[in-house]
């Protein structure tokens, strides 16, 4: 993982909106006295959100300073998880486009070709309208749906160049995508549809179309030793 630094340019000052206080003041007292660190990361996902996506300098303090932990400690959060941007992003859609190992063998290189045609040649760059940016990150945990990308808090799954610029599309028109598969199957369901199911009675069976050959090896009955001879003369 490259090196995160926060970004030269920051604003003034950042403090959470009347709404966004009540909620992290109710998040904070979910943990027990002495604890109330362990809030850090959601409240400082909120203060993403609140500011355009990206995660600033002075958010970074007002957070250390509403939990009581040193400066230091709130800045190596920030700079550890990549789910946090240290330098503004595309106000309408930042993508994360997976790039670990299964996402690279279902496509995830002709996904990044789209955002670099579409959205800037290099990574945390933003578009020209200033509403796009793009970066590849590692493993978003949806490889069974591979290839997928992530737009802020949402996941985009088994995409393919044409539904993924269909998803960008949407984004340019000011909607917002139905996250999730982007292929019609739900969830992470077979593609050929569900092998098990409930009968009347309540009982599982699970549909195998095919068989392992250990099992049928199992399942084989053991052929029959022939008889010994008695020895005795008829």
């Amino acid at each position: 993982m490259s090196v995160r630094r926060l970004h030269p340019e920051q604003p003034a000052s950042f403090a959470f909106n009347r709404e966004n206080l009540a909620w992290a003041k109710a998040q904070i007292k979910k943990f027990p006295e002495g604890k109330q660190a362990s809030a850090i990361i959601p409240l400082m996902w909120r203060a993403q959100e609140q500011h355009e996506g990206w995660l600033s300098e002075p958010a970074i303090r007002y957070i250390a300073d509403m939990l009581g932990v040193p400066y230091i400690r709130a800045l190596e959060v920030a700079t550890f998880y990549t789910m946090f941007q240290l330098a503004p992003v595309g106000k309408v859609a930042h993508i994360q486009v997976c790039g670990t190992t299964p996402c690279m063998l279902r496509g995830s290189d002709e996904i990044i070709k789209v955002c670099k045609k579409r959205i800037a040649e290099t990574p945390h760059t933003l578009s020209a309208d200033g509403n796009f940016s793009w970066e590849e990150v590692e493993c978003l945990g949806a490889c069974v749906n591979a290839p997928m990308v992530q737009v802020f808090k949402d996941t985009y799954e088994d995409l393919t160049v044409e539904s993924f610029e269909k998803v960008l599309d949407e984004f340019a028109a000011g909607r917002v995508p139905a996250p999730g598969p982007q292929n019609g199957r739900k969830s992470s369901e077979p593609l050929g549809g569900a092998t098990v199911l409930l009968n009347g009675g309540g009982a599982i069976v699970v549909q195998s179309p095919v068989k392992s050959p250990a099992k049928a090896a199992a399942k084989k009955p053991a052929a029959k030793k022939p008889a010994k001879p008695s020895g005795k003369a008829k």
